[in-house]
């Protein structure tokens, strides 16, 4: 690994505890806004073609099955990449790489501004998707490394930075939107310069972020947030798994700690079809509410981010929530889930525009609160130095799977067969996410009893 990713050395000298407090809360906060923030611009890049879409097809003259097909190859190079980048991630220096990564992948999307071919926006966007992947990974395990379970010294316990973090890429959606009307406003309504201008608002952010954020704890001479708060990493059978960094064979542990962990598994089957259901929403708003329900261009483009930005509040809340129940999150999954049906099934029967609305507002934070949540619980199933390679396996299952089916899949079966069609595809996905949210709330029911009766008896 280059050298200017590999992780920080461990201080020297330890800082004395009596500023323990004070520095941990104010590197807490400097790692939660940097985080935020370079998710922001990830999602600036990442969504710039779904919201333009209408207008790069009669542009370009793309089909819908062509569009369904760029916007696919983004979950297929996307999800292998976060199995890799997540590997990587978990050996690197997480700020480093994370805002390298969006350095990168703010040049590929400025390029998608000087073609107009099909196969070339296809490759673009397979390697775009790529450098994506050192995204989400990166930022989960500084989240993961600086914020307890428990909230004890801390600025918040980690539901809920975990759920400011997450809500970022709500807000970032909404910054797409946002930054294509600049640029309109400075360059007129040029496609080009909509992509040169997100990747210029995304590259700043990025060399902010490597001079906010931070290595692991360790690395400022502070305790480790288990040392710090006095919480567990507990797995599996109850079995107690400590360390940031391991130097065991990355094979042994992906087997040992992803592979043979039940619970991960029945999180990535939820988390994978609550991404059919919100890529089957999100990607085709711009299209089904103008050629289905009637909405103008203009207005479905800024609904695309007004979805994502809506959800922001519930979100938090939902994950703070989570904390509260000890991080019993799996409850409010279900619940989300549930909520999350009834607003598909209004959003698709609905014709009058003001309800159409209201339910988009709505329907954000159930998507996206049990989407959050999980991507955190496939962390606390594992050790922290596999937190990268959970979330990159799970990264691998939403987007190959997840995706793919939202975009490719529905894109050519909509084009066949109908709306009606695509929609029947969103509904299964959401009854196995119901089903297998249930089978995840019974175990980690068990699973958090050995967990409390193994810190009575460490007290």
């Amino acid at each position: 690994m280059l050298g200017f990713l590999k992780p920080a050395p461990d201080a020297e000298q330890k800082i004395s505890e009596e500023k323990v407090p004070r520095l941990y809360k104010i590197w807490q906060t400097r790692v939660l806004i940097s985080t935020a923030m370079v998710y922001i611009g990830y999602y600036i890049i990442r969504l710039i073609f779904t919201v333009q879409q209408n207008d790069i097809s009669k542009a370009y003259g793309f089909s819908m099955g062509q569009i369904g097909t760029i916007l696919s190859m983004f979950g297929i190079g996307y999800g292998i990449s976060k199995l890799i980048m997540g590997t990587l991630a978990d050996r690197a220096n997480p700020n480093r790489y994370v805002a390298t990564g969006l350095i990168v992948s703010s040049i590929i999307n400025a390029l998608y501004g000087t073609t107009q071919s099909f196969g070339m926006i296809v490759f673009l966007m397979l390697l775009n998707s790529v450098m994506q992947g050192m995204g989400a990974a990166a930022c989960q395990r500084l989240v993961g490394l600086w914020f307890g379970r428990k909230g004890k010294g801390s600025i918040m316990a980690r539901g809920t930075a975990f759920s400011i973090w997450s809500s970022a890429h709500n807000a970032g959606a909404f910054m797409c939107v946002a930054v294509i009307n600049l640029s309109a406003l400075f360059f007129g309504a040029s496609l080009q310069w909509s992509f040169w201008t997100a990747s210029i608002v995304s590259i700043i952010i990025a060399v902010i972020v490597l001079f906010l954020g931070s290595d692991r704890p360790t690395t400022k001479g502070l305790p480790t947030i288990e040392e710090y708060s006095g919480d567990k990493v507990v797995i599996k059978d109850g079995e107690v798994v400590e360390g940031d960094v391991s130097d065991e064979n990355v094979f042994k542990i992906f087997f040992e700690y992803i592979v043979k962990n039940k619970l991960v598994w029945a999180v990535i089957l939820t988390s994978l079809s609550i991404y059919v259901v919100r890529y089957g929403i999100m990607s085709w708003i711009p299209n089904y509410l103008v050629n289905v329900k009637g909405f103008d261009n203009s207005t479905a483009k800024w609904l695309t981010g007004i979805f994502e930005l809506a959800a922001v509040p519930g979100v938090i809340i939902i994950g703070f929530i989570t904390d509260l129940l000890r991080g019993r999150r799996a409850i409010m999954v279900l619940i989300s889930l549930i909520a999350m049906l009834a607003c598909l099934i209004t959003y698709f029967a609905a014709t009058n525009h003001t309800l159409i609305i209201i339910v988009l507002l709505i329907m954000g934070t159930f998507i996206y609160a049990p989407a959050t949540i999980v991507g955190l619980m496939v962390n606390e199933a594992v050790p922290k130095f596999a937190n990268g390679m959970s979330t990159g396996t799970m990264g691998f299952c939403q987007y190959i799977i997840g995706e793919v089916t939202a975009t490719l899949v529905i894109g050519w079966v909509v084009q066949s067969y109908g709306w009606s069609a695509g929609n029947i595809i969103v509904y299964a996905f959401a009854g196995i996410a119901i089903l297998a949210s249930i089978y995840i709330l019974i175990y980690q029911n068990k699973l958090y009893k050995k967990i409390d009766n193994a810190a009575e008896i460490a007290e």
